[in-house]
């Protein structure tokens, strides 16, 4: 993948040509989304992080490098609670993921599909530990994570852009 495209739901098919070659924009089906290159560019080791946008009350963007695991065709993230990015998520079900390397990227439209907390949100937290960390630093925030209220963001895709050529 030497250019850039973008991904619908809906399945049409068209090139955006106010795109740069480098930056054109075609759309596929919904259940590849997430397939093949991206899939692995997403799900690399060592992990890549994520910038997370979300929708402030005022209407400003705000923006956060997080974790996430890629569960088929669903992104999760997880949170403590309190803080401002799962406020505003719970609020406006909408964010953005930016997930790079250099100059490639992949940029997906998300819509929330699931929150949940307890024990799962904890599994969540505890799985992202161990990918993100070495097995020394992953216990020890393990044991940190065990002692706040946790919450998981189950989010469905609705577009991808992919920049560059990431694999």
């Amino acid at each position: 993948m030497d250019n850039s495209y973008l991904a619908l739901a809906d399945g049409r098919r068209r090139v955006d040509e106010t795109y740069s070659s480098y930056h054109r924009r075609v759309a596929i089906e919904a259940p590849s989304l997430l397939n093949g290159e991206l899939h692995n560019f997403l799900t690399a080791t060592p992990p890549r992080y994520a910038t997370i946008a979300t929708i402030n009350p005022d209407g400003s963007p705000h923006q956060i490098v997080i974790w996430f695991l890629l569960r088929g065709e669903e992104i999760v993230v997880n949170s403590r609670r309190g803080r401002r990015w799962p406020s505003n998520l719970g609020r406006d079900k909408r964010a953005n993921l930016c997930v790079y390397e250099a100059e490639d990227a992949v940029t997906l439209d998300l819509v929330l599909d699931r929150v949940y907390e307890g024990p799962d949100a904890q599994a969540d937290i505890a799985e992202m530990a161990g990918r993100y960390d070495s097995p020394e630093v992953a216990q020890s925030e393990i044991a940190r994570f065990q002692t706040e209220q946790r919450i998981s963001f189950a989010l469905r895709p609705t577009r991808v852009h992919v920049h560059g050529d990431p694999r």
